[in-house]
């Protein structure tokens, strides 16, 4: 009994492409560019909206802190105190955020046994799901009240720190609790990021190290975070990106009020998606042009915060590899 092979599809002509191989790449390159051009329309959008207050105001946009853009007839208003806020509490944030993050992701995966690791990885990713209003009144009505002794003692024992030099908030309402918020809001998109490159790191790596005579750690520093640095840099600008734009939680903590201010204690920062929440309702006349001009800031920020975050992480590829 004589058996035949199968027939099998023969190759396509020498400089020829399957069709299926061109829609594909068509469909790829198509969306690419679509990307491209949402950003560009989003932009456009903006300054378009943007433009009729950014005439009419009577004060550097980007240097002045007041805000008075409700008036018809002579506007004012600018976006530095907002900008600067913004930047602050991402900021602290990140600080905060990362480290945890880390550690984290490093127990879950060379430390924490298989049980416990996917209990913690999922208790860890359910953060992520939480709404945002429920950190705002978790941070406005159980950490603020927690923070004030706190805050009171860092201003009486580290109060020649320019960042805690006081008085503190009697509310605790402040830029450091905006960020302590934010640093939770976060966690989970950086542990995430950080586990799964530390899951890629190849097996080879990890044993020649350990049979150097490396211990756990020494494993990690040497082999585990040199291999993983692109990636944990890529999760924590993508985290710094949700820190920036993140909207609820911020304005139902922080205090309204316009200032450029590093005592972290005192109350006298806002954010930009803060005050464009806080705004809006009552924004008449140049007032909404206005807050589209602050949008727009917030847009160039984040745009540049994810723009640096591809370098890092390109760069980091190139020289792994």
């Amino acid at each position: 009994m004589t058996t035949t092979d199968s027939p099998k599809a023969a190759p396509p002509p020498a400089g020829k492409r399957r069709i299926g191989d061109v829609v594909f790449a068509g469909l790829a390159r198509g969306s690419g560019i679509l990307i491209l051009l949402i950003l560009a329309g989003v932009a456009a959008f903006l300054l378009v909206q943007a433009w009729p207050s950014l005439m009419a105001n009577t004060s550097n946009f980007l240097t002045d802190q007041s805000w008075d853009a409700n008036s018809r007839e002579n506007p004012s208003f600018g976006v530095a105190a907002l900008a600067f806020g913004t930047v602050l509490a991402a900021t602290i944030a990140l600080a905060l955020a990362t480290p945890v993050a880390i550690g984290i992701a490093l127990f879950i995966v060379y430390y924490a046994p298989r049980r416990l690791a996917a209990t913690l990885g999922y208790l860890v990713d359910l953060l992520a799901a939480i709404p945002s209003v429920v950190y705002g009144l978790w941070g406005m009505m159980i950490l603020a009240p927690k923070l004030v002794p706190v805050y009171e003692g860092m201003t009486r024992y580290l109060g020649w720190i320019p960042l805690f030099s006081g008085p503190a908030s009697t509310s605790a309402r402040t830029l450091l609790t905006a960020g302590i918020v934010l640093a939770v809001m976060i966690l989970p998109i950086i542990t995430a990021m950080s586990r799964d490159v530390f899951q890629q790191v190849p097996q080879g790596h990890r044993e020649a190290a350990l049979a150097m005579g490396a211990t756990r750690w020494e494993m990690i520093r040497l082999a585990v975070l040199p291999f993983g640095k692109s990636g944990i840099v890529g999760g924590a600008m993508l985290g710094m990106g949700r820190a920036l734009g993140e909207t609820m939680a911020v304005a139902m903590i922080l205090s309204p009020s316009l200032a450029i201010s590093f005592d972290l204690l005192q109350s006298g920062n806002q954010t930009i998606a803060a005050h464009i929440a806080l705004q809006y309702p009552e924004a008449t006349g140049y007032g909404v042009s206005a807050l589209i001009a602050a949008g727009l800031v917030l847009f160039a920020i984040t745009l540049a915060v994810n723009m640096g975050a591809r370098y890092v992480v390109a760069r980091g590829n190139k020289e792994s590899a």
